[in-house]
């Protein structure tokens, strides 16, 4: 059984306009897949359609994930199910960066009605992952992504991501704003959290992203739908000839 099916998805903004336009994907277990595409072809608002962002409306089609109807859930559900979402713009928000990953974690193995974690072996885990990302202890007493750089911010999302241990992610321009050092830890972030029953979805329009964290599969999304799809030579592909397909 796959992991994610989606199938003739259709989605609009409340205003009316649509922005999906019979979008097809399957992900199964433990693949990583890459998406995409010219600006404004519908990359993130798949990525916050799955999530539940409440200014999409899910007018056709379907999304099955983990064996459930997905677009039946709330948000918190969807997460506590195994779906997590990096954001292309991450949030600040003025709690400290450990509280917000307790609370986090905390909810989340409640919902699974999992022992919640004593204090030193979420204090272990966390700092296995910090070391993983090479971020040092500072970051668990500054704000949530407070006065962080692009690069602090996204390591910080693969920072959540490692806490969580989603069953699937879709990172939305994780490669946005990062040095070729940064972007190597990252990538080295996201391949280290990767097994048989993970899966990682990509959202980016180049190509540097993906000669580290390494897709067994390309899709790309041209006005609202997957145009072409086919393995990671399709990225190198698109570098040289563009988007035309």
């Amino acid at each position: 059984m796959s992991l994610l099916e989606i199938k003739d998805l259709h989605a609009s903004l409340a205003n009316g306009a649509e922005i999906l336009k019979g979008l097809n994907l399957t992900v199964n277990k433990g693949e990583i897949h890459a998406i995409m595409g010219p600006n404004g072809a519908g990359k993130s608002t798949l990525s916050k359609v799955i999530a539940g962002h409440p200014s999409y409306v899910v007018t056709k089609g379907s999304v099955v994930f983990q064996g459930k109807n997905l677009l039946e859930l709330s948000v918190s559900e969807r997460a506590n199910l195994g779906f997590f979402i990096g954001f292309q713009y991450p949030l600040e928000i003025a709690v400290r960066n450990e509280d917000f990953l307790r609370a986090a974690v905390d909810a989340k193995y409640k919902a699974l009605n999992l022992p919640k974690l004593g204090e030193d072996e979420f204090k272990e885990k966390m700092e296995k992952a910090m070391q993983l990302l090479e971020m040092d202890s500072r970051y668990k007493e500054r704000g949530l992504n407070e006065g962080f750089s692009g690069g602090e911010k996204k390591r910080n999302e693969i920072l959540q991501m490692a806490m969580l241990e989603p069953a699937l992610a879709f990172l939305d321009e994780t490669d946005s704003g990062l040095d070729i050092d940064a972007l190597k830890v990252v990538a080295n972030g996201i391949n280290n959290l990767m097994n048989s029953e993970r899966s990682v979805v990509l959202i980016t329009h180049y190509q540097r992203l993906l000669d580290y964290a390494k897709p067994q599969f390309v899709h790309i999304l041209i006005d609202g739908k997957i145009a072409k799809s086919g393995g990671s030579e399709l990225a190198l592909e698109l570098e040289k000839m563009g988007y035309r397909v």
